[in-house]
């Protein structure tokens, strides 16, 4: 009897490990698919968010966009160079108007100095006149200094002359500021002269600014051209974060330049009528 129950047992054991295992056998599949679900849900969410067409994308914007700045720049330092070559002519053209009149004030202020010299002494010989009583010679040598005035006096000793008489000056040339009244016009030219110099000057400092500047967006343009060379991501990104950089330096550095002197778009738009 207990022969027949140990050996009841033991089936029963062997019975239930079967079982069991059937039971293992059938879960097992399922569990696969459960954890090949968690796999590929783990695999979505660790998916990277810089992609390679990300990077191209924006590759193909910053290229428009520094086209279009570079193209921009060109034209605005051509615009500058063609004011810096339009003031440099108007400076030398000054300049020599203005040595001419400076040297005709020059040739003025001698005239007016010997044509006083020539008054001196005829105020002399009537004084002397004068002295002697004679009055027709008197009046003959106040005739001749009258049209000798007309026809020799310039206007600036003409006041200085004024100045004199009314001052009991013995000189007109003493008046204040006198000497300088010949040589105004020449010296106003040689100073405009010298302005336009400077304006010039300026425009060409503006122009190589502006070169600098198209330097810079051919070094954007270069680094964006490249990153399609690289195969690694964290190199593209390297290259595409300088590259923008660079961008942005120099559109911030070419908002600081001024616009040339008198700039307008409309300007360039006018049609001949």
């Amino acid at each position: 009897m207990e022969n027949n129950k140990t050996e009841s047992t033991e089936r029963e054991i062997v019975s239930n490990k079967e079982l069991s295992q059937e039971n293992a056998q059938k879960e097992t599949p399922q569990e696969n698919v459960q954890e090949e679900t968690k796999q590929e849900n783990t695999q979505k969410e660790k998916k990277p968010f810089i992609t390679v067409k990300k990077i191209e994308t924006v590759v193909a914007i910053l290229l428009g966009i520094t086209t279009l700045l570079s193209a921009w720049a060109t034209w605005i330092g051509s615009l500058h160079s063609g004011i810096q070559s339009i003031n440099f002519t108007k400076s030398n053209n000054m300049a020599s108007q203005g040595t001419a009149e400076y040297n005709f004030g020059m040739q003025l202020y001698v005239s007016d100095y010997m044509a006083w010299n020539i008054v001196k002494d005829y105020n002399y010989e009537l004084e002397l006149a004068k002295e002697d009583g004679n009055q027709t010679k008197v009046k003959l040598i106040t005739d001749k200094i009258e049209r000798f005035k007309k026809q020799s006096v310039g206007l600036i000793l003409s006041e200085g002359i004024k100045w004199m008489e009314e001052n009991n000056e013995d000189n007109p040339f003493k008046m204040p500021g006198m000497t300088e009244m010949y040589f105004q016009s020449g010296q106003n030219k040689l100073n405009q002269s010298q302005e336009l110099l400077q304006e010039g000057m300026r425009d060409n400092t503006k122009g190589d600014s502006y070169n600098l500047v198209t330097v810079i967006y051919s070094l954007t343009l270069f680094l964006l051209g490249i990153i399609g060379t690289f195969k690694e991501m964290p190199n593209r990104i390297a290259v595409l974060a300088i590259a923008f950089a660079a961008l942005v330096f120099a559109v911030i550095y070419m908002c600081t330049i001024p616009m040339p002197t008198g700039f307008g778009q409309m300007n360039f738009f006018e049609f001949n009528t």
